[in-house]
């Protein structure tokens, strides 16, 4: 049992690493909005919300890369930065504050805050939580599969994402011309 947690530990490390570079990066190439996101969560002083805006991105990315690189540490920081979204969604879910944006993402994609995005990042959390075990290290053909499952999940995550956000905005239904 030990050898297969490791293999799907590794890859949902490196899907969710994957995730929170896309993550880092749109919020870099879209720095300009950012602080507006994070202020509509209503969460932080004023005078917080641009030093988030600006640490965010570099978190995001810094936690991503470490994920890839296999550190340690940063399964930790990755499944606290989850807890601290999910818990932000959830606390303007229930502040009846569903219609703004979760950040996730690109501005292209918005989506509108969800018990499903919660459950998503709990999940994601909950996933990479047996990499803090002791776990053995898997053989190099092991680690490669892995690697490449953890590829496929974050394909599919990106797909989910943006068939959710088109789905928010009301855009999954194909007219006929």
């Amino acid at each position: 049992m030990a050898p297969v947690l490791a293999l799907l530990s590794l890859a949902v490390s490196v899907c969710t690493g994957l995730i929170f570079l896309a993550a880092g990066v749109a919020k870099l190439r879209h720095r300009s909005l950012l602080p507006g996101v994070v202020a509509n969560y209503r969460l932080l002083p004023g005078l917080l919300v641009a030093p988030v805006a600006a640490l965010l991105p570099v978190a995001e990315l810094a936690t991503g890369a470490a994920l890839l690189a296999g550190m340690a540490p940063a399964l930790m920081v990755a499944i606290l930065l989850l807890l601290l979204f999910a818990w932000a969604m959830a606390v303007n879910i229930m502040r009846g504050r569903r219609h703004i944006d979760c950040g996730c993402g690109r501005p292209q994609l918005r989506q509108p805050l969800s018990w499903g995005l919660v459950a998503r990042n709990l999940l994601l959390a909950t996933l990479l939580a047996p990499g803090l075990l002791p776990l053995p290290a898997p053989g190099l053909a092991e680690a490669v599969a892995a690697i490449a499952g953890g590829i496929g999940l974050f394909l599919v995550w990106l797909l989910v994402h943006a068939i959710s956000a088109m789905q928010g905005a009301g855009l999954s239904k194909v007219t006929a011309l």
